[in-house]
């Protein structure tokens, strides 16, 4: 199964990732996450790993990946499994890895177009078995829709936190996930009872609400201090059972 985690930048994304990772590695799958965020340097923390090297600098870099697909017409020249992914572009533990397709680490070093296309050819020709789930943490917006990144998955997560662009762009999620055929669940996530309450009576597809991840100060602090999260919660819970059963 691959999942793809979306939203605005500051809703969660990473938690909500690092969260469910953990809730699938304890019901004993196996998991990758990708991070696919190019800015963002919270996840391997969350996740209690150091930041392995950028998979674009398999291809050798960001162009070097360009180059590749445009000599052969191809990026991947056979079908890959988890198990394929060189141990140097990976760091994590048994039942649980975490996967960078890269960052920008310097000034005027040219955009991350040749990072999002990583993305996008990876997850097009990653085989997962039965037991394999795979979870992308996007970059904040939809870039990633305007990529083709989501096409490849199998799920679309938004994570919508208590603001009124994050209630917004939950529309145009549902609208362009279904664009593709994916069916698209939200996560209300730092909410309170009066907080969800509003959200729901507010956002247009609240049918499609699957999870409400209350506000927590041990998880703000956790990320304040960029200690790793390891907590269980029955809203997490929930996710992984409407994932797993109801829906794949």
């Amino acid at each position: 199964m691959k999942i793809i985690l979306c939203g605005k930048g500051g809703c969660g994304k990473s938690t909500v990732a690092t969260l469910l990772a953990r809730a699938y590695e304890k019901h004993g799958r196996n998991v990758l996450v990708i991070d696919s965020d190019e800015s963002n340097y919270g996840l391997h923390r969350q996740l209690g790993f150091e930041l392995p090297e950028d998979f674009t600098h398999y291809f050798g870099g960001k162009k070097g990946a360009y180059r590749k697909f445009d000599d052969k017409g191809y990026l991947f020249e056979d079908k890959w499994h988890i198990s394929d992914i060189p141990d140097a572009y990976l760091t994590g533990e048994d039942g649980l890895h975490l996967l960078a397709i890269g960052k920008i680490a310097e000034a005027e070093e040219g955009c991350a177009c040749g990072m999002g296309f990583t993305a996008k050819k990876f997850l097009e020709n990653l085989e997962t078995g039965e037991s394999d789930v795979v979870i992308t943490d996007t970059e904040a917006g939809v870039e990633h829709f305007g990529r083709g990144v989501d096409r490849y998955a199998d799920v679309i997560l938004m994570v919508v936190d208590p603001s009124y662009e994050s209630i917004h762009l939950s529309e145009k999620v549902c609208d362009m996930g279904r664009a593709l055929g994916k069916p698209v669940y939200l996560i209300l996530n730092k909410v309170d009872g009066e907080q969800a309450d509003l959200i729901k009576s507010t956002i247009r597809d609240r049918e499609d609400i699957i999870a409400e991840i209350p506000s927590s100060p041990e998880i703000m602090m956790a990320g304040l201090k960029g200690e790793a999260l390891d907590m269980d919660l029955p809203e997490v819970e929930t996710v992984v059972s409407t994932l797993s059963g109801d829906m794949i």
